[in-house]
């Protein structure tokens, strides 16, 4: 299959990547377009996980791409993050998935577990004979997770106690393993753990009545003295700072993801105003529509730019994070206003999700918040630039 770039892409940003990435590129948006992007509407409408993509997804290598050892070639920063663009650009629950079995769940392991546990559960997680999930985030700590944590870890001889709550934890209703981060009662410290789902005391409950992303199963996870074996604690996971080194990679790839919600909507957008005739021609040929998506290409277009500087310095070992803080909330802000246009451009239409443009902006506004809102990323960058914290 010859590489063919996006028209969104109007600068031609993927001419960066190297010829065995953008033909893994060409393979995966073959895979989408064909077994994936025909049955998301159906499975949004009904908040349903289309199981049998996963089959799709891990068949086409989405999963494992940032480790050596999952990874099926050499393969850059730059690279992931069109693979993410790449998901999103089909349907943001999607891309949420993989962020969270790829960057989340086997990112934790990958980051904070020993060698072992790397060698046990990547492989696995990568090959989706294991589904993961990633429990952070609680019914009264999200932005302050860092010093908010709840859930509390025990030690009791070669084992861990665990007891607490989570919230909107993706993936969890259908998870094999759990990433579950807790306060040490010993140190006060945050440590993770990989608990296995089935273990006694551990429930999961789908969260209802979602109007974004609700193809995703997000639940609320209740912690009832779960015991994990010490053998199972992250064995370099031994404060918050650790969890944020995960979060600090998969952050830059919400970014491209939020940049992927936006071309999604513009392509939508531009096919439907080449095809829609009011007063006697296509509306594309009116100059309010063009003024909307040329805005919407331009905000694409910045946004990728800066998502790719971002991934470059990750590859280069000199990413901090406010450099991904400032990807995220930037991205993310183009994104809404973006998708808001599009809607616009289809008019009444822009509501029905025949069209496709009604999900993209649904689905933006949980990108908007999830892995940072934009006021925390904004507190992050401001205090980066001035030296002074603003948190509270």
């Amino acid at each position: 299959m010859s590489f063919e770039s996006l028209a969104s892409d109007f600068y031609g940003f993927e001419d960066l990547l190297t010829d065995r990435e953008k033909d893994f590129l060409m393979t995966l948006r073959g895979a989408l377009e064909t077994e994936i992007k025909p049955i998301v509407n159906e499975y949004w409408e009904k908040a349903e996980f289309p199981h049998r993509i996963v089959e799709v997804l891990h068949r086409n290598g989405a999963i494992g791409l940032g480790f050596p050892e999952t990874a099926p070639f050499e393969n850059s920063a730059v690279f992931r993050g069109w693979v993410a663009l790449e998901l999103a650009r089909v349907d943001a629950s999607v891309s949420t998935y993989v962020g969270v079995q790829n960057g989340l769940a086997l990112g934790a392991i990958g980051v904070c577990g020993s060698q072992e546990q790397r060698e046990t559960w990547l492989p696995k997680l990568t090959s989706g004979e294991v589904i993961g999930a990633f429990g952070l985030t609680e019914p009264t700590s999200g932005s302050d997770s860092a010093q908010g944590l709840q859930t509390v870890a025990t030690r009791d001889g070669d084992d861990w106690i665990l007891n607490g709550s989570k919230r909107w934890i993706g993936n969890a209703t259908f998870s094999d393993i759990t990433i579950i981060w807790a306060k040490s009662a010993e140190d006060g410290q945050v440590k993770g753990f990989i608990v296995p789902t089935g273990t006694e005391g551990y429930t999961a409950t789908k969260i209802e009545g979602k109007q974004s992303l609700r193809m995703v199963q997000n639940a609320d996870i209740v912690l009832e003295n779960v015991r994990v074996p010490e053998a199972l604690r992250l064995q370099n996971a031994n404060s918050f700072r650790d969890t944020a080194a995960v979060l600090r990679l998969t952050r830059a790839e919400v970014a491209w993801a939020a940049v992927g919600v936006a071309i999604g909507a513009y392509e939508a957008a531009l096919t439907y105003a080449k095809e829609r005739v009011q007063f006697g021609k296509p509306i594309a040929k009116h100059q309010l529509v063009q003024d909307h998506l040329v805005k919407s290409i331009g905000d694409i277009t910045a946004s990728i730019a800066l998502c790719t500087r971002v991934s470059q310095m990750l590859d280069d070992d000199v990413q901090r994070d406010e450099h991904s803080a400032l990807a995220k909330a930037f991205a993310t802000a183009r994104m809404r206003e973006t998708v808001a246009r599009c809607r616009e451009v289809l008019g009444g239409n822009g509501i029905v999700l025949e069209y496709d443009v009604a999900r993209f902006f649904a689905d933006a506004e949980a990108l908007y918040s999830y892995e940072g809102t934009r006021e925390m990323n904004t507190l992050i960058v401001g205090r980066a630039i001035t030296g002074e914290a603003a948190f509270v």
